[in-house]
């Protein structure tokens, strides 16, 4: 009887095995295990497709990226570049023959510019030797132009000088006389500006063409969006400072003639930013976004035309109360493709150049930046909460999405997913809040379920449907909760006034939004209001951390993580978010006692899970060790999880993995997961 049991016992076991793998939850491992598709190029004749995939190596902790190409039909994929490495910012060549990249390969000092004919067996070549470095990188012409940090006034070669001698200085210290000091995770060196170069494509010499107009580029962000070239390669536009203010810097727009000595400010009675200058194919017009409020990052980005030949000015979709970001030029001149954050959806539209009406391409789940090639073939990535990015093809007739890659299907097939649904409650004087709400695998609405609810960073990043590595809602719906991201007032794509409701008020308007969804929870049948938990970071953060501070909160245990906490404190971030829209603290100190989570102390008594990252200069550190302080000291039961290698973001495979876990474990201990 018992050696039958045992024979039994070990022919059940495959299958158990095989069950319990297929019903294995989207864990933190799992998340590292995926393939992360870049947002895709396609060449001008529409037969190629490249896009970057990344993927990582737990063990090693490390990533590397590899460029894949894609049929237009969906039925090869294959690795252009070779595995293990690290390429970005693919670029074809006007004629399509050839790929250019960015890698940094054998005894680069840094990134440097790589050539790969599409058409013929080899390596890719090397084409540039920048001491600095490019970035940034664009092919016009018989030219690629990039961007690269300069000390101005010194050839390549005492370029390639002064780079080492800084290598092997013994002293570290930094040194500035005017700002900007920092940008989100790294210092920048005052004596660097960075500037647009250009290179053959056959090789030779390479040529400045922004530094004899006597402007740089905007120091604290660059990118292949700061600037552009026109296609006869007669002109430049690019963005940089419109006046000698680097405290609350004006971005405008400068046109050049390629050569010259001097740029013409195109927008100089504009006080708030203009930037991402993009030439139209038949180079009769200049398009560019451009916002009016100064010192708001979230105002309303509307399209501009610059007619060449005129001079003359036109805005499209002024009555749009939507930003036109994300964005590029048919190839026919006609009209742009765009990826809309719309009410919580990232969509593609079609808008046309000459009238602006403008009409949705798609409209479920997420779109990145598309490209269309010159035949019209118009592709993209494309996710949602439940699918990491895939490359696809759209029609853009009708919205159809054909997928082209075949990544993580063997990842996810034995992976057990929960749902999600789009709601609308009442919040802050009876508004209509969006809202997604996710529910576990197996979710039975006849049992009751713990609540982890979820408060996005920003404050104007709207959560929209799309796979979230970080925070990934399905990943804490799997250990047994019901989780929702609920689009407060202040967040992106429903329009300006809603974006601007929370300025220079942060606090008042978001929390009630975020107390009635609480509320909403309490009124569902599967919701067991004693176990109803929170988090956020950044202005989730930020939030959570005025939650804190609330009495009578519905919250047994809140995670808070890069929280903005002591909002004078965050007068040491790289860039002042509120001295523009909130007036300085010394010139309005009671607004601040109003609103910063820190004078809020007194109520404090919530159990707290506190994580941050030393090199996070975006949310300087000392915020997170001034609320862990604070709740040690009040005897809060608190825990703090501090990375010295994370900025504001959990990057890294296993401190990723690390932080899920710490974070699951907290939750359980004050809201037990699982239907009860």
């Amino acid at each position: 009887m018992k050696k039958t049991a045992l024979i039994l016992l070990c022919l059940l076991q495959p299958m158990t095995s095989a069950l319990a793998e297929a019903n294995k939850p989207l864990s933190a491992e799992v998340l590292w295990q995926l393939k992360r598709i870049g947002t895709p190029v396609v060449a001008p004749a529409g037969n190629h497709i490249i896009a970057p995939v990344t993927e990582y190596d737990v063990k090693t902790d490390k990533s590397s990226t590899q460029l894949w190409w894609f049929a237009p039909n969906g039925n090869q994929q294959r690795p252009l570049t070779i595995a293990g490495m690290k390429v970005s910012e693919p670029v074809f060549s006007p004629d399509g023959s050839t790929l250019a990249f960015i890698s940094k390969r054998n005894d680069d000092e840094a990134g440097q510019i790589y050539l790969l004919p599409l058409n013929l067996p080899g390596e890719a070549q090397r084409l540039s030797d920048v001491p600095s470095g490019v970035s940034g990188l664009k092919w016009v012409g018989k030219h690629l132009y990039f961007i690269s940090h300069v000390f101005p006034g010194k050839n390549w070669e005492q370029m390639k000088e002064q780079l080492k001698a800084d290598k092997d200085n013994k002293v570290s210290a930094h040194q500035w006389n005017a700002l900007p000091y920092a940008y989100f995770d790294h210092w920048l060196d005052e004596r660097r500006e960075a500037h647009v170069f250009r290179i053959p494509a056959d090789g030779g010499e390479v040529t400045a063409i922004t530094q004899p107009l006597g402007h740089e580029l905007f120091r604290s962000n660059q990118g292949r969006s700061s600037y552009d070239i026109s296609a006869d390669e007669k002109w430049i536009a690019f963005s940089s400072y419109g006046s000698a203010n680097r405290v609350d810097p004006n971005l405008d727009l400068f046109l050049a003639a390629i050569g010259s000595n001097n740029a013409e400010n195109i927008t100089p009675d504009n006080p708030a930013a203009d930037d991402v200058p993009q030439f139209s194919p038949n180079g009769k017009t200049l398009a560019f976004n451009q916002q009016h409020i100064p010192g708001f990052y979230a105002d309303i980005a509307r399209l501009v035309l610059l007619d060449l030949s005129s001079r003359k000015l036109r805005s499209l979709c002024d009555n749009w109360d939507r930003s036109i970001n994300n964005w590029r030029w048919t190839p026919d001149s006609k009209g742009f493709y765009a990826s809309i954050d719309d009410a919580a959806t990232n969509r593609i539209y079609y808008i046309d150049a000459q009238s602006g009406q403008h009409r949705a391409v798609t409209h479920d789940t997420n779109f990145s930046l598309p490209s269309v090639s010159d035949t019209g073939l118009l592709v993209a990535s494309n996710e949602s909460f439940l699918q990491p990015p895939q490359l696809v093809s759209i029609n853009p007739q009708n919205g159809k999405v054909s997928r082209l890659d075949k990544f993580n299907d063997d990842v996810l097939r034995d992976v057990r997913l929960g749902s999600y649904e789009s709601v609308t409650y009442k919040g802050y004087n009876g508004d209509d809040i969006q809202m997604w709400v996710h529910y576990p695998p197996g979710f039975d609405r006849s049992k009751k379920y713990p609540l982890f609810l979820l408060i996005h960073g920003g404050p104007h990043n709207a959560i929209g449907d799309g796979f979230h590595f970080r925070w990934n809602a399905q990943t804490f719906a799997s250990w047994g909760y019901v989780t929702a991201w609920p689009n407060f007032h202040g967040s992106s794509g429903f329009g300006q006034a809603y974006a601007d409701a929370i300025n220079p008020d942060w606090k008042s308007k978001s929390l009630e939004d975020v107390l009635k969804a609480a509320d909403w929870f309490k009124n569902q049948p599967w919701i067991d209001s004693e176990r109803m938990v929170a988090g956020g970071g950044s202005y989730g953060g930020y939030l959570s951390s005025i939650i804190l501070g609330t009495p009578q909160q519905p919250f047994k245990a809140l995670l808070i993580h890069a929280a903005v906490y002591d909002m004078y404190s965050q007068m040491a971030s790289d860039f002042a978010v509120h001295s523009t829209r909130f007036g300085n603290y010394w010139d309005n100190p009671a607004l601040y006692q109003t609103i910063s989570p820190h004078y809020f102390a007194a109520n404090f008594n919530t159990p707290t899970l506190v994580s941050h990252g030393q090199l996070d200069l975006r949310v300087p550190v000392g915020q997170g060790f001034e609320l862990f302080r604070t709740l040690q000291s009040r005897g809060v039961e608190s825990r703090m999880l501090y990375f010295p290698d994370e900025n504001h973001w959990i990057l890294k495979p296993n401190n990723s993995i690390y932080w899920y876990h710490q974070v699951q474990e907290w939750m359980a201990k004050f809201a037990p997961p699982g239907p009860q």
